[in-house]
């Protein structure tokens, strides 16, 4: 018995010694081989600034600068470390009001007692100067660099977005920002946020007892540079963007300009619009609920976001599914009574009958009836829900109803009806093309959005595909690759059924009778549609899609003025002008551009002739 208790005296003993050699150990290791607890020790004496990155510039296709950056100062606080300082003489030289300094130092405590946050945001390289010669007076207070963003042109504020300061639903999502950072809100500030924000780097600075940086901590050795955020190239051509906000100037709509070939955004207008530099420095809350406010509601991307009926623009669309199901052909002709037409009427007389080409050209709205009424009464199938579904593939299929899988953010969908749509309305079998007839001529259910008008033009240029419209061509030294080939979106329409179809819209502008021959250029052959879309909440809105040249095309676009009237008196000059800039770089019929310029639609003493075609 007595040897056994000797054994475990001995095992015990043993377990004791080498714990205490385990603490011995890392005791020796915390305070003689690592220094990293030295660095908390000394924490009251050191100051950890975060060193943020240069945010990523943004350029144009032709790497012209659309947005960089200016350096600004935050006052920052750490509310544990501040004491007793003069307040009224602190508002005086950081030009506040006093009674706000200590509403805002209770602020960054209900953030955090012990982490630093933002004090008071974006003061004057002057004040900045003044404030640091101050500073030994404000314990727990320092100055950050950060950097600002600056627009030089003042344009593309709906594509470019703004940076604001984080929320908490943001802090909440990513630990990589704390309270006081600034994020992208919108446009490609938000889409690109990730690349175009860097990597913040850490600098820790002793500071002595009067608040005053006394240089680097141990050299440096626990510093991390920063890291500068990823340059975006855009697919925007600035000057063209620059000319379609001009020739938008107090005008309610949009223009939408693609490549066809590639899907590459051109320009992208909404109207009215902004100047993007009112939504940067401390002055953007203000702002920017002036804007929310405007009646005008610039805020809001009318190419991305407003919904329309494609009137007939939509035509073309009825053309191609007819000719593709072999219900018409090219030379089936249907006749025209005017405006004595029914069910539906034509907007004006002409001759009779006629084939397909010829009822683009005068966009003869019983002819288009008569297409869609083949259509939907297709003998193929048994039914005309089964023929309505299968035109609905068809318009799908055409990049409509849908929103597109690129960094276009924000799009709406647009609305196509499905069969049930009417089965709820009307009961299964009780409805047909009669119900429905509005869909003939792009009026009743349908929704559209400009950005998708203008890839239905691109669709049409590329003879029966397109790549999903996106504003970046670059991001650094890697390439996007939206335009690749498994990308490319093939329609369900045959090749072959464009061609009836293009030579209508190119009929459009050199026919006698062409809805937009007023505006044909000599030395650029191109092709449109007019469309003059039903309000009921007011005057007509004026649309077209068109793409030049009409052989290889280098630009498609859709454009809408709303309350405008005829599609042929704002929209088809607004779109010639901007291919004319795009494809010869200058305008030559100055006439059409002094009227567009000058046209104002917005101010309610302006009161426009509406006799024209």
């Amino acid at each position: 018995m007595r040897s056994n208790y000797q054994g475990r005296k001995y095992i015990i003993l043993g377990i004791i010694i080498v714990v205490a050699l385990i603490y011995i150990g890392r005791l020796f290791y915390l305070q003689v081989a690592s220094d990293k607890y030295a660095v908390y020790a000394e924490s009251n004496v050191l100051r950890k600034i975060t060193k943020y990155p240069s945010r990523g510039l943004i350029y144009d296709r032709d790497s012209n600068i659309m947005v960089y950056n200016e350096t600004a100062y935050d006052v920052m606080v750490v509310p544990r470390r501040v004491q007793a300082f003069d307040t009224t003489e602190m508002a005086k030289l950081l030009k506040i009001p006093e009674k706000s300094v200590e509403k805002r130092i209770q602020k960054a405590k209900s953030y955090s007692y012990l982490k630093p946050s933002v004090f008071l945001q974006q003061i004057s390289k002057k004040t900045y100067a003044y404030f640091e010669e101050q500073l030994y007076k404000y314990p727990g207070f320092y100055v950050q660099k950060r950097s600002l963003r600056e627009y030089p042109n003042k344009a593309a504020a709906h594509i470019l977005g703004y940076v604001g300061e984080v929320s908490n639903q943001h802090l909440r999502e990513d630990d990589y920002y704390d309270q006081g950072d600034y994020i992208g809100i919108s446009g490609l500030e938000k889409t690109y946020e990730k690349q175009l924000r860097g990597k913040k780097g850490l600098e820790l600075v002793m500071v002595d007892v009067h608040n005053r940086e006394k240089g680097s901590y141990k050299n440096g050795k626990y510093d991390t540079a920063a890291v500068k955020g990823k340059d975006i190239f855009s697919t925007i051509d600035f000057e063209l963007q620059s000319y379609g906000e001009k020739l938008m100037e107090k005008k309610k709509g949009s223009i939408v300009a693609i490549e066809p070939a590639t899907g590459e955004i051109l320009a992208l207008v909404s109207s009215p619009t902004y100047d993007p530099n009112l939504l940067v420095g401390r002055v953007r809350g203000e702002n920017y609920m002036k804007l929310k406010k405007d009646t005008l509601r610039p805020l809001f991307n009318r190419a991305l976001m407003a919904q329309y009926s494609p009137g007939s623009t939509f035509k073309l669309m009825n053309g191609l599914i007819a000719l593709d199901e072999d219900v018409i052909r090219p030379s089936t002709r249907f006749e025209c009574n005017g405006v004595n037409s029914w069910p539906i009427k034509c907007s004006h007389n002409h001759k009779s009958p006629l084939n397909l080409i010829e009822a683009i050209e005068y966009s003869c709205n019983p002819y288009f009836w008569k297409t869609f009424r083949s259509s939907i009464r297709n003998p193929e199938f048994k039914t005309v829900a089964e023929s309505f579904s299968k035109w609905r593939d068809y318009v799908i299929s055409m990049g409509f109803n849908q929103r597109f899988d690129s960094d276009v953010t924000n799009e709406k969908k647009g609305f196509i009806p499905k069969k049930s749509y009417y089965d709820r309305y009307y009961s299964a079998g009780h409805w047909n093309a009669m119900t429905i007839r509005s869909l003939a001529i792009g009026q009743g259910e349908i929704l559209v959005t400009p950005l998708q008008l203008a890839n239905f033009s691109a669709a049409l240029a590329n003879r029966g595909y397109y790549y999903p419209p996106h504003l970046v061509r670059k991001i650094g030294e890697s390439n996007t690759h939206y335009n690749k080939p498994e990308n490319k979106k093939k329609t369900k329409i045959n090749d072959e059924n464009f061609e009836p179809v293009i030579e209508g819209m190119h009929q459009v502008f050199e026919g006698d009778h062409g809805t937009a021959r007023w505006y044909d250029i000599d030395s650029i052959p191109m092709g449109g549609k007019t469309g003059t879309v039903q309000n009921p909440h007011g005057k007509d809105h004026s649309i077209f899609i068109a793409f030049a040249p009409q052989e290889k095309p280098n630009i498609a676009l859709s454009v809408i003025v709303e309350n405008s009237g005829y599609g042929s008196k704002w929209a088809v000059p607004i779109a010639t002008l901007m291919i004319e800039k795009y494809l010869k770089g200058e305008i030559s019929r100055k006439w059409v551009e002094d009227r567009m310029l000058e046209g104002n639609l917005i101010a309610p003493e302006q009161k426009e002739d509406d006799n024209s075609q």
